[in-house]
C-alpha cells in the first residue's frame, strides 16, 4: 500500500529537527504522531496541562486540515499524562474539541521525553 507523508518536519525551539513525520495517510486512514503542546516556534505553550492540551489539540486540528480532514473524523486517541492528578483538568479541555461524537480513547500516566511536557496526544482518523 502506498502512503503519503503529511506536514513538514517537526523542529523544536532549539532548532533540533526530530526524525518523524507529523502524519501519514495510508489508504483512508490518517495516523498522526503524538502531539505535545508545542507552539509554532517549537516551545511549550505554557506550564499548565490545560494550555498544553489546548495547544496539542490545535496542532492536531492543523495537521488534519493539511490532509483535508477534521477533528470530527478522529476515531481513536491515545493520551499520555505525566501526572494522573492532571486528568481532572485535562478532560474538560479535551471535551471542548470533541464535544460531539468523541473518539475512543486510552489515557495513561507516563513520563515524556521533552522536559516540561505534561501531555501528549496521538490520534488516528478515518478520512476517505
Amino acid at each position: 500500500m502506498k502512503h503519503e507523508i503529511i506536514g513538514g518536519a517537526l523542529t523544536l525551539a532549539d532548532g533540533k529537527t526530530l526524525p518523524l513525520s507529523k502524519a501519514v495517510r495510508a489508504g483512508d486512514f490518517l495516523f498522526l504522531s503524538g502531539q505535545l503542546g508545542l507552539n509554532a516556534q517549537g516551545a511549550l505553550a505554557g506550564d499548565s496541562v490545560e494550555a498544553q492540551t489546548r495547544q496539542a489539540l490545535q496542532n492536531i486540528a492543523t495537521i488534519l486540515a493539511e490532509a483535508g480532514a477534521g477533528l470530527h473524523q478522529v476515531i481513536k486517541a491515545t493520551v499520555w499524562l505525566v501526572d494522573g492528578a492532571d486528568f481532572a483538568r485535562f478532560n474538560p479541555v479535551y471535551a471542548e474539541f470533541f464535544a460531539q461524537h468523541p473518539p475512543v480513547r486510552s489515557t495513561v500516566v507516563s513520563g515524556l521525553v521533552l522536559k516540561g511536557a505534561l501531555v501528549e496526544i496521538e490520534v488516528m482518523a478515518y478520512a476517505p
